[in-house]
């Protein structure tokens, strides 16, 4: 199980140094608007996955006039994480006391989701923010998808090189072409196959949450070309398309999920409040799928979810997270049990960067 017990913030924008024994089932931080709530889940996050949910840009992290931010936790099995981040000297990711290269160790052992306002972006975002939880479930459930998703990319940062030189290098571009085919269809295979479980466990899902009323809606796995078409074939076939804007235009990098009713765009159709209980489910299926497979459970951060939606579906949604059994963190201004009824939280008073329970 994947559960913190203990956690150190430095550093980080309004926090200058807190330290907290966390449940290891639900904790809501509650305090003002700007108080810090979001910043705890945020560096859990950091550690977690190397990034922010809110801010592209590492540096605002850093608190205004320190050199770096410092993190660390400890897991309820032992093990523990440490990151330093500096204005100048980078980062370093430290488990168990030895220094990592990347993430995908730590990813593996802390999985994290978050529900905030900009999770909704799923359904009405570019592909992009669609094809990257897809790929996070891919991820935690088949060792070999990273590696063979990082040759993809080298083929296709290659391709399109040569796309782009005024003189096209035709034995080159054959070579790249078949590479790209080649690591494509290891990537499009696995994509598939976790999304033949997600989808039925996505329906079931939403299904719980009270989702009835949306029987129409369809979820379906585009993998960047055509079904009935070999890549490699339709990078010949689009080679012209390709060379006029110096980009690839099928492939991997194009894949989506897509959401739809009838044939048209479910964002398009769905009220807001429907909008938001799709997402929700789509976070609480992946974590389903992730425990069924490698026996581990996420760690959801929710971040003010009482401002985003109304009280029954809040309760639905807070209770399907419960019945994952994983740890919770979850932000809210009014200390109240926004958990639902019964619920045992453990809670803890966020003011002005500094923490007490």
């Amino acid at each position: 199980m994947s559960a913190i017990t203990k956690l150190n913030v430095s550093a980080v924008r309004n926090i200058v140094d807190i330290g907290m024994q966390p449940s290891l089932l639900v904790n809501l931080l509650y305090g003002n608007n700007g108080s810090g709530k979001t910043s705890i889940l945020e560096s859990i996050h950091m550690l977690a996955t190397g990034r922010s949910f809110r801010s592209v840009k590492i540096d605002p992290l850093i608190q205004k006039g320190a050199e770096q931010s410092v993190l660390y936790l400890e897991l309820a099995d032992g093990q523990h994480i440490g990151l330093s981040r500096s204005r100048r000297k980078g980062h370093t990711l430290k488990l168990q006391g030895l220094k990592q290269n990347n993430w995908e160790e730590v990813a593996r052992l802390l999985p994290v989701q978050v529900l905030d306002s900009t999770a909704f972006l799923l359904l009405e975002g570019s592909p992009r923010a669609r094809r990257q939880f897809l790929d996070w479930g891919v991820f935690h459930v088949e060792p070999s998808f990273v590696a063979n998703w990082r040759a993809s990319r080298k083929c296709l940062a290659n391709r399109n090189l040569l796309l782009k030189r005024s003189s096209l290098d035709e034995q080159q571009l054959s070579a790249w072409d078949t590479e790209l085919c080649s690591y494509a269809n290891l990537v499009d295979f696995a994509r598939r196959e976790y999304f033949e479980s997600f989808a039925p466990m996505l329906q079931k899902t939403l299904r719980s949450l009270g989702g009835r009323a949306m029987p129409d809606l369809a979820f379906t796995y585009y993998r960047g070309w055509g079904e009935d078409e070999e890549l490699e074939q339709v990078l010949t076939n689009t080679l012209q398309a390709d060379l006029k804007y110096g980009v690839s235009q099928h492939g991997p990098q194009r894949a989506d999920v897509r959401i739809k009713i009838d044939r048209s765009n479910a964002v398009e159709l769905l009220s807001r409040g429907q909008q938001k209980l799709v997402v929700c489910a789509m976070k609480i299926a992946q974590g389903i799928l992730l425990s069924e497979a490698v026996g581990s459970r996420c760690i959801f951060l929710v971040d003010d979810l009482p401002a985003e939606l109304d009280k029954e579906n809040r309760t639905a949604v807070f209770s399907a997270i419960q019945d994952l059994g994983g740890q919770v963190f979850l932000t809210s201004v009014d200390r109240q049990d926004c958990w639902g009824e019964g619920g045992k939280t453990a809670t803890f008073h966020v003011e002005h960067g500094t923490i007490s329970t």
